[in-house]
């Protein structure tokens, strides 16, 4: 990391994990992207908000999500780094990486209520996925978290 970044702090963000009827997880392909990375809905938590709050509110924004039911709030914490290349650009250079709370929910909705084309898009295209698959397909600096977060999942599952 570079010399000058070390001193920013972690933003506080969610992440939920959705899944569907058949325990498939809601993944989305990133517009400022253009290589083949997908991500779970994730964001950052607002002043005075607590997480939960935070992560249904980052659904909406993103995907236009209401119709969910919390399965479990997955324990402890994940922290990510940003990589050089980001740091300084990303959250308008005002922290380093993320430490995230994360959800797991169960979409209760239909699929023709998901809506990339939100207020703010964030997303290209959608679509549902194995567990096992979350980290195939995730950019380099989140895959431990993704990893953790795929195992904690599982755990609740079985």
């Amino acid at each position: 990391m570079l010399e000058k970044f070390k001193k920013l702090p972690l933003r506080k963000g969610v992440g939920v994990v959705l899944l569907n009827s058949e325990n498939k997880v809601f993944v989305a392909k990133r517009i400022d992207n253009p290589k083949n990375f997908w991500q779970m809905p994730q964001g950052g938590v607002d002043n005075n908000e607590d997480f939960l709050s935070a992560a249904l509110r980052e659904l909406k924004e993103e995907t236009s999500i209401n119709n969910v039911k919390l399965i479990k709030e997955l324990d402890g914490m994940t922290t990510y780094e940003l990589p050089d290349n980001l740091l300084g650009i990303i959250w308008k250079g005002k922290y380093r990486g993320q430490k995230q709370k994360w959800f797991l929910m169960r979409f209760i909705g239909n699929d023709n209520e998901i809506n990339l084309k939100t207020k703010h898009p964030e997303f290209l295209e959608w679509r549902w996925i194995e567990i096992d698959e979350i980290t195939n397909f995730v950019v380099d600096f989140k895959f431990e978290i993704y990893q953790i977060i795929k195992n904690k999942v599982k755990e609740v599952l079985n």
